[in-house]
């Protein structure tokens, strides 16, 4: 995912650091400290403010618990501690985030960046210094042929996410005429520009429409509910789609609603209202860890560290926390960033949401994608397209 590229409001980068143990210094990743445990630190980078930030918070929430942990576990050869840089999710705050997490010494990998667009601005900089990043969340299908050395992503790309989501729409819902709009940014557009093929191909009329972010989205519902489709597939964030699902709705579109997983979150029905809210579908590649029991455990500890439930992204972030710091654990206190970043090219590692291993590009083995809806004010799992698509 990648959030717009357009922040409507000037709020400063923030760049923050919680330390959950140890702290030092050395150009290659990781400190000594007097002679005791070298530290390593674990980097989030993502959205921690603007208007979307809920997604980025799931996923740093997720990587402090890893980390936390794998320290009180003691069975670490070295101590680790956490840092974590807001990106805003835009390309223009990917850069300085980036170099931020590349001038603290400690830092051995990074789990982001989270959107598309920041991680299209920041890879050329972790490949230079040969720095580990490993998305939890970024889909836009060109990352993984982009050439980034050090780039690994932990869920599929939306060639899978936009060809089950529009098999979903021509199949399950029985659409016949799909109105599909992006918001113009790297994520929306890639997401939209696999979706609309494959509805074609399953014999569905498409009628396209890009806008930007905007807080009145009045004369595009407007537009739609003229059209008179089937379907409605919004490929954007939740935050610029509450404000379009409320618009719809005004503008008496009464059809099916559906959207991607940057729009999945429960802001999403919080700030669209949950009447106007109550039946939107989304495609995610993401599962749902407050009802997968293999998640229990997870979840639990989640709850009572940050006193919420894990959201969107987290049991996936949590996943690549965990199968880097795996990796890192058989490097020992020798590790080096450039060690790590190779090390993980042969990573197989058991998570909460996947087995994790990854084909020579970067992308990670297996393509499940859920589907979700919102019922009664929640955000609910309906299942998965393999199961869901007959």
């Amino acid at each position: 995912m990648e959030i717009k590229t357009m922040v409507r409001a000037a709020v400063p980068l923030a760049l923050g650091a919680v330390v959950l143990a140890g702290c030092g210094s050395s150009s290659s990743g990781g400190t000594n400290n007097g002679g005791g445990k070298k530290t390593f630190a674990l980097a989030y980078q993502g959205p921690l403010s603007g208007d979307n930030a809920q997604l980025g918070i799931n996923m740093d929430n997720a990587v402090k618990l890893a980390v936390k942990q794998a320290n009180d576990k003691g069975d670490l050869p070295f101590n680790l501690k956490f840092v974590d840089a807001d990106d805003q999710g835009t390309p223009d705050g990917g850069p300085p985030a980036a170099q931020k997490l590349i001038g603290e010494a400690d830092v051995i990998a990074v789990i982001g960046p989270a959107f598309s667009g920041a991680t299209k601005a920041s890879e050329p900089i972790f490949s230079q210094a040969h720095l580990l990043s490993v998305s939890p969340s970024a889909t836009n299908p060109q990352l993984t042929s982009l050439g980034f050395s050090t780039f690994f992503r932990v869920v599929p790309p939306d060639d899978a996410q936009g060809k089950e989501a529009a098999n979903y729409l021509a199949k399950v819902i029985k659409a016949k005429k799909v109105y599909s709009i992006d918001d113009k940014s790297e994520y929306g557009v890639g997401l939209s520009g696999v979706l609309e093929p494959q509805l074609k191909t399953d014999g569905v009329s498409v009628v396209h429409d890009g806008i930007p972010p905007t807080k009145d989205y009045s004369a595009e519902a407007q537009k739609v509910s003229g059209a008179h489709p089937d379907a409605v597939y919004y490929s954007g964030y939740y935050a610029d789609f509450a404000l379009f699902t409320k618009a719809l709705k005004a503008a008496g579109y009464k059809g099916p609603l559906m959207g991607g997983d940057g729009d999945k979150d429960t802001q999403y029905v919080v700030q669209a209202g949950a009447a106007n809210a109550e039946g939107t579908l989304f495609s995610c590649p993401c599962s749902d860890a407050t009802v997968d029991p293999k998640a229990k455990d997870f979840a639990a500890a989640y709850k009572a560290m940050f006193n919420a439930d894990p959201g969107t992204y987290s049991p996936e972030s949590y996943d690549a926390a965990n199968s880097v710091i795996s990796v890192l654990k058989t490097l020992g206190k020798d590790a080096t960033r450039a060690k790590l970043a190779d090390a993980y090219k042969s990573v197989d590692f058991q998570g909460l949401t996947k087995e994790i291993k990854f084909a020579p590009n970067g992308e990670v083995a297996g393509t499940t994608i859920f589907i979700y809806q919102v019922k009664a004010g929640k955000i609910v799992v309906v299942g998965t397209t393999a199961d869901l698509i007959k």
